[in-house]
């Protein structure tokens, strides 16, 4: 928008700027030091894995080779220059992604300002700065991150291309949309917007030249497609390519498909039903941004944006009808960027009034910041939260986290750089955090118990790992989160658990979660559990 009036001083817009620039400055500092406060929170599952293949790549070990997962190997590479530059501690970890996190809302800040002004990019920047870091989102180191900070810098430069009709940013945006894509599969949801927005802006433009738009979709799908055909090359190369393509395409292929469609809208409405609450203010506001179109034509003329990209968002947050919490932050750009359109549209409604557009603008900062301390003021008693633990309880309850560290040192302290452990369950990040290498490639055990063709098969190529690889340790999990076992799961895994381990494997310790406030460590020793759900094993190699 404009400060630029009749009634308007240069002082008063000089004054205004300041005040934008203060506010911004003020309130994303507070984020930041909100953030610092979880860096020494325990890593969950996810970043666990993340984390353990980037520290086999930097041994020299390719991804899919010692760790089987479905997601694209972007997010392996990422956290192997993670590690190298910020050390491999789950302290340096959050570190990053405090500094990625930033760097996505000052990126959102231009991509907003670009579009609607700098109110709006204030807006936008500063309400993702406060939902980005809502428990009910889980603000921990996930891919998502990865795959916003590109798209959104990718976004900029093919909005820049509309403008300049330069070919450097178009091939710009393609290459880093595409590389968000190989940070997790969702990212093909912006490939799918940024795809829709050329288009569109080709196909309106006068006079249509047929040639000129060809050129131009052809070099953006170029573009985009190209970090992934060097991914592949890479494999290739390393002689992973066929267990990757296993893992990120056919298994997955199966993985998006377990749960039923009629499902989808009851588990959405649930987790919504956790996530609006704590910014209700900015989901409300979103509403008036969107129906704006409508009625207010400066905002029209960004109709496609500001619809397609919502579309987009949401469909990157959909395959599989999951829903998990975390997805929700590829959403969060677009949900911002609305509600700071309804702040522009409020503001332009007020001009109608009040003639000074420098008194309107401060009122919508006011607006800006009443939004911002409510949704806050919603989640206080999480956002001043200090102790660790807490914050881990917090975002995923009695989820053996804070466990997992405690484990790992135990078992680091007692093994040889060389030595093995095998955990059986999903908890990668032991191994990490061990620094030991796991004896099987199997890093989750939730595909051994998903009703999909190749959990037998799994569970045997598990076994026949461990067997071979006679790891000194073994972790035993207890935890239902831990396997998320179905009644029609295959279950084969279990009596050979039964069977083997005690036979093998001498019990060194346990560890029971009796509930999200008390955790009772029984290190060595071979006390058996006093609950059914919500233990760890330790055993010790007997030969």
């Amino acid at each position: 928008m404009s400060f630029n009036s009749e009634k308007t001083s240069n002082t008063d817009v000089v004054w205004l700027k300041v005040l934008l620039a203060v506010v911004f400055v003020l309130l994303i500092s507070v984020t930041i030091i909100i953030r610092i406060r979880t860096l020494n929170v325990p890593i969950d599952r996810d970043v666990g894995e993340y984390a353990y293949a980037g520290q086999l790549i930097l041994q020299g070990v390719p991804p899919y080779s010692l760790a089987y997962n479905m997601k694209m190997p972007g997010i392996y590479a990422a956290y192997a220059l993670i590690l190298a530059i910020f050390g491999q501690t789950h302290f340096g970890i959050h570190t990053a992604i405090l500094i990625i996190n930033t760097a996505t809302i000052i990126l959102l800040f231009f991509l907003t300002k670009k579009l609607l002004g700098p109110i709006a990019g204030l807006a936008s920047a500063v309400f993702f700065a406060i939902t980005s870091i809502s428990n009910n989102v889980q603000p921990t180191a996930n891919a998502e991150n990865f795959v916003v900070l590109f798209a959104i810098a990718g976004i900029i430069f093919l909005i820049n291309f509309t403008d300049s009709k330069k070919y450097l940013s178009l091939t710009a945006g393609g290459i880093l949309l595409g590389i968000a894509f190989m940070m997790k599969q969702h990212g093909a949801g912006f490939i799918l917007f940024g795809f829709l927005f050329l288009l569109w802006n080709q196909l309106f433009n006068k006079p249509l030249k047929w040639k000129n738009t060809i050129s131009v979709i052809s070099v953006y799908c170029l573009c985009v497609i190209l970090p992934f055909l060097l991914t592949c090359l890479i494999m290739w190369y390393c002689g992973v390519f066929e267990k990757f393509w296993f893992w990120t395409f056919k298994y997955a292929r199966y993985y998006v498909t377990i749960i039923p469609p009629e499902s989808a809208i009851k588990t959405l409405k649930v987790v919504l039903m956790e996530i609006i609450p704590s910014a209700p203010l900015v989901w409300i506001l979103a509403l008036p941004g969107l129906l704006s179109i409508i009625w207010n034509r400066k905002i029209r003329k960004h109709s496609i944006f500001l619809i397609c990209f919502p579309v987009c968002s949401f469909l990157a947050v959909c395959p599989g009808f999951y829903f998990r919490y975390h997805y929700f932050l590829l959403f969060l750009p677009a949900l911002t960027i609305l509600a700071a359109v309804g702040i522009i549209a409020i503001n332009d409604l007020l001009g109608l009034v009040i003639k000074s557009s420098v008194k309107t603008a401060f009122i919508s900062v006011l607006l800006i910041l009443t939004v911002w301390l409510h949704s806050f003021y919603c989640q206080k008693d999480y956002l001043l939260e200090s102790d660790p633990v807490k914050i881990s309880r917090a975002n995923f309850g009695s989820f053996p986290f804070p466990e997992a560290l405690e484990i790992a040192k135990f078992i680091k302290n007692r093994s040889s750089s060389n030595d093995k452990i095998a955990v059986l369950g999903s908890e990668p990040q032991i191994y990490f955090y061990s620094q030991r290498r796991s004896a099987t490639s199997y890093i989750y055990t939730y595909p051994l118990m998903e009703p999909q063709p190749y959990a037998l098969n799994m569970q045997q190529e598990m076994i026949e790992q461990i067997e071979k690889a006679k790891p000194k340790f073994v972790v035993v999990v207890n935890c239902y989160d831990s396997w998320l076992i179905l009644s029609n799961s295959e279950k084969s895994i279990f009596h050979w658990i039964k069977e083997y381990i005690p036979s093998h494997y001498k019990k060194i310790a346990l560890v029971e979660i009796i509930s999200p406030e008390k955790t009772v460590y029984h290190w060595d020793s071979d006390v058996d559990p006093t609950i059914q759900d919500g233990w760890i094993m330790i055993g010790e190699r007997i030969d």
